[in-house]
């Protein structure tokens, strides 16, 4: 909660004026008894028809000022919550896009945007709430206690009865029920995690027939967030009958010693009327009370579960390390790598590259491709040995600097919602529209912008307007227009024909100052002709030349080669 507060304090103005004005509108509230005491006390009993016309524009006085106060009070304290919840969810994206891609994997999507929408707009409602009601409803309580003591000490002691133990079933339920809550987001994440996989993968569960096995996964974490959801209501739910049986009990009282002092003259009419109507708005309050009691454990709960989230992730730190001599461009000295303590995906890999050479990294299924080009940029940070850039370490380097530097095009072609223009705007948001109809040339993508709208071309989300191989060169552009020094290809040619595969190649390497090129490919036509071949087989370099030594040299690659261009041979 302190962190909530922390970003209060910008609405310090707000926070303040926003109680202040319901404390005002509450202070007229409680004087409307007493002005209804002296109309029954003065004006009906003794026929004034003048004190009573007074009586009644004094009451509408109060109500038209206690609305102004309450809808004054209403657009501070929403000034403040709403500003609060933009403050948080900028900031919670912010640290999402420092996120790390080993934070990535441990922390998961769904539980990003649970945070993000779910949990923010919790503590956007409770801020709201806890402006309006933390005080006005005590204020109220405690308030018409103090103005039943006025009028009457032994009605009065009803009262002083009744709110001690209204706040012990108040705060009694608030302490269970705020880590069940807690439980019930976890919950939540779990449910968004199963429908952002079965959204992202309905093709594939269309394809295999298996809606019914992924509508029983779902109905199975829809069915648990429902009972404990059940469960906690059923408790919080006990705050409104508990209260009203307590207030109800205490009317009862109140009237039944009302009614006796005022048989024997020690009571007015008017005064019984005054206590009724005090002990009818600690009724309203607590009600209200208990209402905001279950909304602020749910809002506590989120600030927690907010709180707990900044605190995720670990930096990218920098570090220092000796700079070294060399004439090549990169250079991976003994890197080692794994992504859970204990486990190696890659295992002393070395190689190294001169500037403007090309890469070709082969290797089959999980056998840490991938995983390799992945240290390059600091998506992810080498356990054991180093990665250098022009003789200097990449962990001594600031990451964006460094990925400023770095082409990436992903196995996935990630596009996004806008234009081709916005979409290529990522690699180089400064780039002329010559620059990007060259990259889009050299991508070998000509032919999306004549059969489309040229570069204003609208792209659906992901690209799903668009033909995988469009897509693949789409990226390929995206890269290339920001001019890198180091172009990392991997697997971005699997949709694409070979013909268009090599021309592709070829105008990269036709390029001016051509980009040093990682390839990295299941096909060995795509590496054959690379200047240097690396050949993984589970997470080992098994075999490191160029093509017509590899097959002589290493039967991974020989094996690789001959199962692909076994048959075109034999034709």
């Amino acid at each position: 909660m302190k962190r909530i507060f922390k970003y209060l304090s910008k609405y310090k103005i707000e926070s303040v004026l926003a109680p202040l004005f319901k404390m005002l509108e509450a202070t007229f509230e409680l004087l409307v008894p007493l002005v209804i005491k002296k109309l029954i006390d003065v004006g009906i009993v003794q026929g004034d028809r003048m004190y009573i016309l007074s009586m009644c524009g004094l009451l509408v006085l109060f109500c038209a000022i206690g609305y102004i106060s309450a809808v004054t009070a209403q657009y501070f304290s929403a000034k403040a919550a709403v500003g609060v919840a933009e403050d948080l969810r900028h900031d919670l994206y912010a640290k999402v896009q420092k996120f790390t891609y080993r934070d990535l994997d441990r922390i998961g999507v769904s539980n990003i945007i649970t945070r993000l929408i779910g949990d923010v707009g919790q503590v956007q409602t409770g801020i709201n709430m806890t402006l309006r009601l933390l005080l006005r409803s005590p204020f109220i309580v405690f308030g018409a206690m103090i103005m039943a003591f006025t009028i009457d000490v032994k009605c009065a002691l009803v009262f002083a009865v009744a709110i001690p133990l209204l706040l012990a079933v108040v705060f009694t339920i608030m302490l269970v029920t705020i880590p069940l809550f807690v439980k019930v987001q976890e919950n939540l994440e779990r449910i968004l995690r199963v429908i952002r996989q079965n959204l992202t993968g309905v093709r594939v569960i269309r394809a295999f027939g298996i809606e019914q096995k992924e509508s029983a996964a779902f109905d199975r974490e829809n069915d648990a967030h429902f009972r404990l959801s059940r469960f906690v209501s059923r408790i919080s739910v006990l705050l409104s009958p508990l209260t009203y049986l307590i207030i109800n009990i205490a009317i009862v009282v109140l009237i039944y010693t009302g009614a006796i002092r005022m048989e024997y003259g020690l009571l007015t009419q008017g005064a019984l009327i005054a206590l009724y109507d005090y002990m009818s708005q600690i009724l309203i309050e607590l009600i209200k009370f208990a209402n905001f009691v279950i909304l602020l454990t749910k809002s506590a709960a989120s600030a927690a579960r907010i709180d707990e989230f900044f605190a995720l992730g670990e930096p990218l730190a920098r570090t220092s390390a000796p700079d070294i001599e060399t004439d090549a461009h990169l250079i991976f000295d003994r890197v080692s790598f794994g992504y859970t303590a204990g486990t190696k995906v890659l295992s002393d890999i070395s190689f190294s590259a001169k500037r403007g050479q090309t890469i070709g990294v082969i290797g089959g299924t999980g056998s840490g491709k991938t995983s390799l080009v992945n240290l390059i940029p600091r998506f992810y940070d080498a356990d054991v040995g180093g990665i250098y850039l022009d003789g200097k370490n990449v962990r001594t380097l600031d990451a964006v600097s460094l990925r400023h530097r770095i082409g990436v095009v992903p196995q996935k072609a990630e596009l996004f919602s806008g234009s081709i223009r916005e979409n290529l705007a990522f690699g180089n948001p400064d780039a002329t529209e010559e620059e990007m109809l060259a990259a889009v040339h050299t991508a070998q993508g000509d032919d999306i912008l004549c059969e489309k709208e040229g570069l204003d071309t609208y792209l659906a989300e992901g690209g799903k307007n668009l033909s995988g191989g469009q897509r693949q060169r789409l990226t390929i552009a995206r890269a290339l227009v920001a001019d890198p020094e180091i172009l990392i290809l991997d697997d971005s040619a699997s949709a694409l024909d070979y013909a268009t595969d090599a021309r592709l190649r070829a105008a990269i390497a036709e390029r001016k100052d051509p980009p040093t090129t990682l390839i990295v490919s299941q096909r060995t036509a795509a590496v054959m002709h690379a200047d240097l071949i690396l050949v993984l087989d589970r997470g080992c370099l098994v075999g490191k030349g160029k093509h017509d030594d590899l097959m002589k040299s290493c039967e991974v690659y020989r094996e690789i080669y001959e199962s692909q261009f076994k048959e075109a041979d034999a034709e």
